[in-house]
């Protein structure tokens, strides 16, 4: 069984454009490190500054262990903070951003 996390982040002011040339094409390496750590599926939307992710991975927090000092995801990460205002620890004690409603599925 797998988890759906949704987590928000937050770009610096002008790195909007930045931010989706970096993601046209994430390196093989990460991919392959995203998809080893369980990853099923990561979608990102953007609005302006503001950044919404929606991952589907088998742990969510085994996932954040995996990545924390993987030598794939930690340039990865490098190369975000310099684009989001605020840098992920990637401690694994966060869950995302708690659900509060969903359309029930057994109608």
């Amino acid at each position: 069984m797998s988890e759906t996390i949704a987590l928000h982040t937050r770009l610096r002011a002008g790195a909007e454009e930045q931010y989706d040339r970096v993601h046209a094409m994430i390196p093989a390496e990460l991919d392959g490190a995203l998809r080893e750590a369980g990853v099923r599926s990561w979608r990102i939307w953007r609005d302006g500054r503001e950044l919404f992710h929606l991952v589907e991975v088998d742990d969510y927090r085994a996932m954040r262990h995996h990545l924390a000092d993987h030598p794939a995801n930690v340039p990865w990460q490098a190369r975000m903070a310099e684009l989001l205002e605020v840098e992920d620890d990637y401690s694994g004690d966060d869950r995302g951003i708690p659900l509060v409603w969903a359309l029930p599925s057994d109608r």
